[in-house]
């Protein structure tokens, strides 16, 4: 979950490094071609929410941040702060996920700090953000329980960009619905 485009906040036309608009457009038609984007794209279509062609889109972020989902509007894809395809492939993975939870679930208000919450759990633990060899590449070395630690931090990461949550209240909420949307696989089977 991000802020609004449209308030200046996050997003920007100036280039700051990574990679040009384009190109990063480029990266996102591939990425539509993966199985787990088809897959998750086939499912919120059949949850009853439309996609249209310009869901997924590049832009060049203010904020240090990878993308994000705006309820509306779709998901961003900050090309200035990635550089290789699997970056991409993982952004619009995660934040597909997002999209996913918020067309199944009627009243998620993303202003609620166990909405949110439960929401970045889901997407850490299910779009791979926390695989064990992107951790070693994070610097992150732990042998057991690295991918529990890893979706924790991230969720709290991405909480503390909510004003809606003080750290105190994002770690209450992350507690109090993890067992519950850590083992929420929708739509999948099982965690990939």
């Amino acid at each position: 979950m991000s802020s609004d485009p449209d308030s200046g906040d996050s997003f920007s036309s100036a280039t700051k490094g990574g990679m040009t608009v384009e190109e990063c457009e480029n990266m996102i038609q591939g990425s539509l071609r993966i199985p787990t984007v088809k897959f998750l794209r086939e499912h919120l279509e059949k949850s009853g929410c439309s996609i249209a062609p310009n869901f997924i889109k590049a832009v060049n972020c203010n904020q240090r941040m990878s993308g994000g989902y705006v309820r509306g509007e779709g998901i961003v894809v900050c090309s200035n702060h990635l550089t290789i395809q699997d970056e991409v492939n993982q952004v619009v993975i995660h934040e597909l996920i997002h999209a996913y939870d918020d067309c199944r679930a009627a009243n998620l208000d993303w202003t609620n700090c166990a909405h949110h919450a439960c929401s970045e759990i889901r997407a850490g633990h299910l779009s791979g953000d926390c695989h064990y060899k992107r951790e070693l590449l994070r610097g992150f070395v732990k042998i057991r329980g690295h991918e529990q630690d890893c979706v924790r931090r991230r969720v709290m990461k991405s909480l503390a960009n909510n004003p809606y949550c003080s750290k105190a209240a994002a770690k209450d909420a992350m507690e109090a619905v993890w067992d519950t949307c850590y083992n929420d696989t929708k739509p999948f089977d099982r965690a990939p």
